[in-house]
């Protein structure tokens, strides 16, 4: 079960911390940052990154997600 996403430095996301409790939990995406999130998900999933999505002016950039 996913308990958190975070991502820093991912496309326009600075730093962003995503926390699910118990049952269903959505995911929508109505601005470019929670869309990026919804990408930053896909990576741990096993997607495929780019540097393209490195924000601008950031040395590097950062996603996890903790589970149980």
């Amino acid at each position: 079960m996913l308990l958190e996403l975070r991502a820093e430095n991912y496309a326009v996301i600075d730093r962003a911390v995503a926390t699910f409790g118990r049952g269903l939990n959505l995911l929508t995406a109505r601005r470019r940052g929670e869309v990026d999130l919804i990408d930053a998900l896909a990576l741990l999933l096993g997607g495929k990154a780019s540097s393209d999505v490195v924000r601008h002016g950031a040395r590097r950039q950062w996603w996890g997600a903790s589970s149980r």
